[in-house]
């Protein structure tokens, strides 16, 4: 006797993203579902130059369509307001440490990066297609040293160990520091001006002592980082720039 098995089919996967048009411009929206959410919202990210539209669990795709759609608008306006990217290519303008050097590519299969400071260059040798990639590691290395070296001078005023540090790419946050005390930056606060990367080296130390942002926490900020005020400033006016170098359209 056999036993006939009814297949049942499997719920349809949400897709990662839909397609509005504004003015005979498409723009690509992403689609988030969160299980929490009771309604749709909408958001343009500066830092990663797209746009995401938030599902509540059990809403259609039409009705997201629908909603992204009666919104173009707003999209369009915002997207023209991001930033601009600025891609590393030979003869861009690349800022270090706080100040605007100009890349300039050598073609050679092997070589590396130098840094002319009296001319303000960056000389990249490599090919043509290893260029921004070398370029990346080279940023993401600098700023691997120096903030090293403010934490652990930061952690020494402090009487504390030495903490480990990572950089990464992130978007939402300059750095942050977790329960267990491990240490995370963007690496691209080697492209700040060093009173700005000292600062952020010292604000995430401090949560070593205090993990919030009480007074008593911008106290050791403070004692740590005089300069504070003026950091904060830099990267509220010129913060968001940063996450278009490097970045590509």
């Amino acid at each position: 006797m056999f036993r006939l098995l009814r297949q049942i089919a499997a719920p349809p996967q949400t897709p990662d993203h839909l397609d509005v048009v504004h003015e005979g411009v498409n723009y690509r929206v992403l689609l988030k579902r969160v299980p929490t959410a009771r309604r749709f919202t909408l958001r343009v990210r500066n830092a990663t130059r797209d746009v995401v539209v938030t599902l509540p669990k059990r809403s259609s795709l039409a009705a997201a369509k629908d909603f992204a759609q009666r919104h173009s608008a707003w999209i369009a306006a915002r997207m023209n307001r991001v930033p601009r990217a600025a891609p590393f290519v030979d003869g861009a303008t690349l800022p270090f440490k706080g100040e605007d050097f100009t890349i300039a590519h050598i073609e050679r299969l092997r070589g590396g990066v130098e840094i002319y400071a009296t001319e303000k260059i960056v000389r990249v040798s490599c090919s043509q297609d290893h260029l921004s990639r070398r370029l990346h590691d080279f940023l993401k290395k600098e700023a691997q040293a120096a903030l090293e070296d403010a934490v652990r001078l930061h952690c020494g005023t402090l009487g504390f160990a030495p903490r480990r540090v990572t950089v990464r790419d992130t978007t939402s946050r300059w750095g942050s520091c977790s329960a267990s005390g491990a240490l995370s930056f963007s690496w691209r606060l080697i492209m700040a001006p060093p009173f700005v990367l000292d600062y952020l080296a010292a604000h995430e130390v401090a949560h070593l002592v205090h993990m919030n942002h009480s007074d008593e926490f911008w106290a050791v900020a403070k004692k740590l980082a005089p300069m504070t005020d003026r950091a904060e400033a830099w990267l509220h006016a010129h913060g968001l720039s940063l996450h278009r170098y490097g970045a590509t359209d």
